[in-house]
């Protein structure tokens, strides 16, 4: 079993918002695979501090609009 990150985002409302970008489309942009998009989305995978910026930047927000970190996630600080 994987256990989830502390990190959130709102990646999925993000694509919707530009005119429902697919996971695909979003993975090409990226140049990643779309299960990595999938695993991110679902809070399975954290991305690296480059890609976060990527995506930040592509959709034209904060970063910290589409990434949130949750410090008491299971109770750990």
């Amino acid at each position: 079993m994987v256990t989830p990150t502390r990190v959130s985002n709102r990646i999925r409302a993000l694509r919707f918002a530009a005119g429902e970008m697919t996971q695909a489309e979003l993975a090409s942009r990226l140049g990643v695979t779309r299960q990595t998009v999938i695993a991110i989305e679902q809070g399975k995978y954290s991305p690296s501090l480059e890609m976060a910026f990527g995506v930040s930047r592509l959709f034209g927000v904060p970063l910290e609009q589409v990434f949130q970190y949750d410090e008491m996630k299971d109770g750990k600080p």
